[in-house]
């Protein structure tokens, strides 16, 4: 077998077919990507968004364990008590936090 078949064999077996709400405009637009060429298929379009969004992530948080490892490393018990209090998250706070 071809190199590239079997790349897209491996690629295909890799993947799961989901089921997506969107915004009706979103999806008129991604359409229309597709329409004219700029984008091969919604379900492309789509996975090359979900790998923008983890890499943009992923990023973020190597930024944020750079940054806290530059002033001190993780954050004490105090100063996450501090900062929730600054912006309204406690105990009284419904919210869980994980």
């Amino acid at each position: 077998m071809a190199t590239s078949m079997v790349r897209s064999m491996v690629r295909s077996m890799a993947t799961k077919k989901i089921t997506i709400t969107l915004p009706e405009e979103q999806l008129d637009l991604v359409r229309d990507l597709v329409a004219h060429g700029q984008a091969a298929s919604i379900s492309s379009f789509v996975q090359q968004a979900v790998d923008a969004s983890l890499h943009d992530s992923n990023a973020w948080a190597l930024e944020l364990a750079r940054g806290l490892e530059e002033t001190g490393g993780p954050l004490t018990a105090a100063e996450i008590a501090w900062a929730d209090e600054i912006l309204g998250i406690g105990s009284s706070n419904s919210t869980a936090r994980s």
